[in-house]
């Protein structure tokens, strides 16, 4: 047996030998939520390193394919390809969502590029109040709430989602464009 094939001991028929990047889509396949990776560590009984180089080969053949891996810090999932969301939304009978107004789309590529950060800087930067696009796009789960800063006031500290990566077809933050 390979070092990252792994067999079920429960199971006494001759099953097929999976690798270790295949019992993880497996898992991603069945989950419906992002997964940790030590959470996979810990289910498949194997370092966060091999888990690592499983999910980035189980990302590198999903060119072409229907679903592909996103990555979202340490947790790991399987979407829908962006190509196919379109065909997606008319099986499933969802309607599209307005788009994002100026100030929405102005306030997340901030979100995106310097989170962690306050409404304070959003606001600085931007130069306008920033609650109501803020609200908007939490609204809309583009963006969260991820702690509050060790500053007077403990302003809270926003960050992107998952929902951000699927909206805007990134598997990952590294995939936002250079600015």
């Amino acid at each position: 047996m390979a070092r990252n094939d792994v067999t079920t001991e429960q199971d006494n028929t001759q099953a097929p030998t999976l690798g270790l990047a295949a019992l993880i889509e497996c898992l991603l396949f069945v989950a419906g939520r992002p997964l940790a990776v030590n959470e996979l560590g810990r289910v498949l009984a194997t370092p966060a390193a091999a888990v690592h180089a499983a999910i980035e080969e189980l990302a590198a053949h999903d060119n072409g394919r229907g679903v592909m891996v996103q990555r979202f810090g340490d947790r790991v999932q399987l979407v829908t390809h962006p190509a196919a969301s379109s065909l997606v939304q008319r099986f499933l009978g969802t309607e599209k969502r307005s788009p994002l107004r100026k100030a929405e789309l102005e306030t997340l590529a901030l979100i995106a590029y310097r989170q962690p950060v306050t409404r304070a800087e959003l606001e600085a930067v931007r130069g306008v109040n920033c609650d109501r696009p803020l609200a908007q796009l939490l609204a809309r789960s583009l963006i969260e709430v991820t702690g509050r800063r060790e500053t007077p006031g403990r302003p809270y500290i926003y960050a992107t989602t998952l929902e951000f990566l699927e909206t805007f077809g990134l598997r990952s933050l590294e995939e936002l464009p250079p600015h």
